[in-house]
């Protein structure tokens, strides 16, 4: 395997639809490429000419290097489900006004067609005020594509801040992260 991935390849396995697994070797730049743009669907060339998802990608400690890929055959009209990310576009009219944007959820899960699988979702936050939030039901999905869960998740909000008693100021509802506590801190 290391003589494998040191000649520029990625051992992959590829599996589904009640076929035997078959293992592969990727070329380590293409995946590269895929994985750098969040493609979900590749079509595979040469010994097995199939469409597949990549359902697993495992790295290396440092998460620098891929190890190895976990691909399933999809037919590309087929209904698969698949967790995105979700980037905010835009500033919100609320952090204009002194509101403060929380981000609540970052990943989102849906079903649509394998060859439709988009890079992401992006979510227009241009209009959004203080004491408003968008909701799940609030992205454009792709066509043919719905959500897993509840329309009604939050994913983002503009919220009014507070502050301590220390004067930091946090989003309204929300709790600080604890990183580390003081020694004596908690001690009777």
């Amino acid at each position: 395997m290391k003589r494998l991935r040191a000649s520029g390849k990625v051992p992959a396995v590829l599996y589904g639809h009640g076929q035997e697994s078959s293992l592969l070797t990727l070329d380590g730049k293409e995946l590269a490429a895929l994985l750098n743009h969040n493609k979900h669907f590749v079509q595979l060339q040469g010994a097995s000419s199939e469409s597949a998802l990549i359902k697993d990608v495992q790295f290396d400690h440092v998460e620098t290097e891929v190890l190895h890929v976990d691909l399933i055959r999809v037919d590309a009209t087929e209904q698969v489900d698949v967790t995105l990310e979700i980037i905010l576009r835009g500033t919100a009219k609320g952090t204009m006004n002194g509101g403060v944007l929380s981000h609540v959820a970052h990943t989102i899960e849906i079903r649509c067609p394998a060859h439709v699988v988009p890079e992401q979702l992006e979510l227009k936050i241009a209009d959004l005020d203080v004491g408003h939030a968008l909701r799940a039901s609030d992205l454009t999905l792709p066509a043919g594509a719905s959500l897993i869960g509840s329309k009604d998740k939050v994913i983002v909000q503009c919220v009014t801040p507070t502050a301590d008693a220390d004067g930091a100021t946090t989003a309204a509802g929300h709790e600080p992260e604890v990183i580390a506590r003081k020694k004596n801190e908690g001690a009777e």
